[in-house]
């Protein structure tokens, strides 16, 4: 799978050679901007797939031929819909991990404390999950992602080694934060479209349509959709000879620092 090292080295390349070319032959200039959007394709694909690894190593699902799966939950904590959703699991007897937003836990205190409780794993999704994260620099990224890691231990004594990007999007900023603080990135192979499909049903079929071994799911605990088929998804998905395992476990992850 190329990478983004690999990939701009093919293009400095190709842009030397046809430098080249031009000066002894002559083309069309066309040429220059016919690759300088190929590499600019490259790098949108890169950043928008977290599945790509394209910028850094991201573990999206298991490699098993055991029908084990796991569920995940971005966004909370949130009043309106987590304390169901747990409520669920419970009934279930489901563990779950639950990406959470720092600014939100500072609201939620008592919530995240429940999450962990219960035995749910909790990481990393930020602090702020800004509209404009993926444009800070690789300094601010860092800081916001250890101003998660202070709330989330001041709050149930546990630092968060997985980390998921804000939207999912990746880049050398990301990458340098993630290093420095010594994160696992974590993304997923099923992402159940919950902020989108507001119709119960059909997220149902698609979902449990996409199970595979080894699958990691994404949902939202801030959605009423995903609130609305949980309970059915996860019969559903034992009906079809799934073991839903926390993801940790699927993974074969340390958690927390």
């Amino acid at each position: 799978m190329l990478r983004f090292n690999t990939i701009t080295a093919i293009f400095v390349v190709l842009l030397i050679a046809l430098i080249g070319i031009h000066f002894f032959y002559g083309f069309s200039y066309y040429v220059f901007a016919i690759l300088l959007v190929l590499y600019a394709a490259a790098l949108a694909y890169g950043s928008y797939n977290v599945r790509s690894n394209f910028y850094v190593k991201t573990i999206s699902s298991a490699n098993t031929p055991l029908k084990q799966i796991a569920i995940s939950f971005d966004d909370g904590p949130a009043k309106d819909y987590t304390p169901q959703i747990l409520q669920i699991l419970k009934e279930h007897e489901v563990k779950a991990a639950f990406f959470c937003i720092g600014k939100r836990i500072k609201e939620n205190e008592d919530l995240l404390k429940q999450v962990h409780e219960e035995g749910h794993i909790i990481g990393n999704h930020s602090y702020s999950h800004d509209l404009w994260f993926d444009l800070f620099s690789a300094k601010k990224m860092y800081e916001d992602l250890q101003m998660m890691n202070s709330v989330m231990e001041k709050t149930i004594g546990k630092k968060p080694k997985l980390f998921r990007p804000p939207y999912g999007v990746t880049n050398p900023n990301l990458k340098k934060a993630i290093q420095q603080g010594r994160y696992i990135t974590v993304g997923w192979n099923i992402r159940s479209m919950d902020t989108v499909v507001k119709d119960a049903r059909k997220l149902l079929a698609k979902v449990t349509a996409s199970l595979k071994p080894g699958a990691v799911v994404l949902f939202h605990d801030t959605s009423k959709t995903t609130l609305d088929i949980l309970s059915a998804f996860i019969k559903q998905a034992r009906e079809m000879g799934y073991d839903i395992v926390r993801l940790d476990k699927l993974l074969n992850l340390e958690p927390y620092a």
